[in-house]
């Protein structure tokens, strides 16, 4: 649908000259607010600051084409606060360390002063990805989370095999399946809790993973995206994650999957968490990531649509209650 009025938006991100851009879900939402005639502006993490409470940028504005050899150009910097754009899209990929909850910090300042930041940066300190899911336990495969090596060990004797990680992980990092009397189940414990001083997560092993894969289930402003990305582990790999070999390839949604968005969307659109992406295993969530969620471009390939374009329009609905 077309912008009923300018917006200007600004993207805060990883290097843009790093990125994939084939399948890059940020460029992808940069493509569809820049159709739209948005006013593009780009930043990096370092590139944002508070002075005496206010919250400022160095920030550029910058062109996108959807061209996999040249797909951005950028104009000269500029100072301004943060607060005289419509809204701040906060893309920067985890790890979900204490750089990030000081940017989330400097992001709500600018909040409070009028811009609109998705996803809304109480949210992203106080989502884990990880942990989140204990709110919705109706939507989840037993879990555990915990920093007793003896609790995570009688886990895995109760379920036979588990699935052990780290809560500040990402992109399939540090991730580990677990059988009953494996040799190797003390170290991984000590490795994953720092010897019982750091909790991790143990959750029950899913079968499904081998046969239909990890799927992500884009939640938009508490809706569902019309298809899903299945992530299918290679044979050599328990992990669905592409960061880690495994193969895309996008899916209907089922009844199970809009029964899941169901129970979780309402809470995530009341916390202005506007594009989150459940990972579903089996019909379980396994994860709730809120921090910089990707799929886009591998289901836009697909099914030809423009998923952005759904966020661009929350964006905007957004935006028409404040005006």
């Amino acid at each position: 649908m077309p912008a009923t009025r300018s917006v200007r938006l600004v993207v805060v991100m990883d290097p843009i000259e790093s990125i994939k851009p084939a399948k890059d879900t940020t460029l992808a939402m940069m493509l569809s607010a820049q159709k739209r005639g948005w006013e593009l502006w780009y930043a990096q993490q370092h590139d944002l600051w508070l002075r005496d409470g206010v919250a400022f940028g160095r920030l550029r504005p910058v062109r996108v084409r959807d061209d996999l050899k040249d797909w951005f150009e950028l104009g000269e910097e500029q100072t301004a606060r943060l607060a005289a754009f419509d809204a701040i899209l906060m893309r920067k990929d985890p790890p979900f360390d204490m750089e990030y909850i000081y940017t989330t910090y400097i992001l709500e300042r600018a909040e409070q002063e009028g811009a609109l930041v998705v996803n809304r940066p109480q949210g992203l300190r106080d989502m884990n990805e990880k942990v989140y899911t204990a709110w919705f336990p109706q939507c989840c495969a037993p879990t555990l989370i915990t920093r007793n090596m003896a609790d995570m060990h009688a886990f895995v004797r109760e379920h036979g095999r588990a699935v052990c990680k780290p809560l500040h992980g990402m992109g399939g990092r540090s991730i580990f399946v677990i059988d009953q009397g494996d040799k190797n189940a003390n170290v991984i414990f000590e490795n994953q809790t720092e010897y019982g001083t750091r909790y991790a997560i143990v959750q029950k092993y899913l079968p499904e993973i081998v046969t239909t894969g990890d799927s992500r289930v884009l939640v938009i402003d508490g809706e569902p995206a019309p298809y899903a990305l299945a992530r299918i582990p290679t044979d050599q790999d328990n992990r669905g994650n592409l960061a880690a070999g495994a193969k895309g390839q996008g899916r209907e949604l089922t009844d199970r999957d809009r029964w899941l968005v169901g129970q979780i969307g309402p809470a995530l659109r009341e916390r202005g968490m506007l594009f989150v992406g459940l990972d579903v295993i089996g019909g379980y969530v396994t994860e709730i990531n809120v921090t910089s969620p990707t799929g886009v471009r591998e289901l836009d390939k697909q099914f030809k649509t423009e998923i952005a374009g759904l966020l661009m329009d929350a964006i905007e609905k957004r935006l028409a209650v404040r005006a």
